[in-house]
């Protein structure tokens, strides 16, 4: 979105520069930007790290708590895993290793969960909803991670967190 920031401009400066007097009864407005038919909405498209890349998907953050094994980084990118390797929103080390064996049934999900939201508390993770989803009325960009599953993976809780701070999503 661009700004109309003319009114702000004394009407001194716009004589001497030979542009017509500012007139003091219209309003200031922002003008709005036209847009393609084909262009995306903006919002955060939450992805399986590794899937094809969605038209206009735009930067893919990997918010995984390690890199892939066996990939060079430079790599990353080509091979649709992460743009920007993002772990400020992944599970602890901790809780990965406590609850990866019993993620499959009901009682172990519930039970990380539980966990994963309790990390989320923290005021660095909550600043970094916060700009994510302001970001999402913004821009596009994804987050991921590796898990098959999304409904039992902690992009669904990511998923749940940022609609609770209204963040658009696709």
């Amino acid at each position: 979105m661009s700004f109309d920031l003319s009114p702000l401009e004394s009407a001194d400066s716009k004589k001497s520069q030979g542009l017509p007097e500012f007139r003091r009864d219209r309003a200031w407005r922002p003008r709005r930007a036209k847009r393609s038919s084909s262009h995306r909405d903006m919002g955060i498209s939450i992805v399986r790290l590794g899937s094809p890349r969605a038209r206009d998907e735009g930067l893919r953050l990997g918010t995984v708590r390690r890199p892939p094994r066996g990939v060079r980084k430079a790599d990353y990118s080509a091979k649709n895993i992460y743009d920007v390797w993002f772990p400020n929103l992944a599970p602890s080390e901790k809780l990965l290793k406590e609850s990866a064996p019993s993620l499959g049934d009901e009682k172990g999900w519930r039970s990380f969960k539980r966990r994963f939201l309790g990390e989320m508390k923290s005021s660095e993770a909550k600043r970094v909803l916060d700009v994510l989803a302001a970001l999402s009325h913004q821009t596009n960009f994804s987050i991921g991670c590796y898990c098959e599953d999304e409904s039992r993976c902690h992009r669904s809780i990511l998923r749940e967190l940022l609609e609770a701070r209204d963040a658009k999503i696709e």
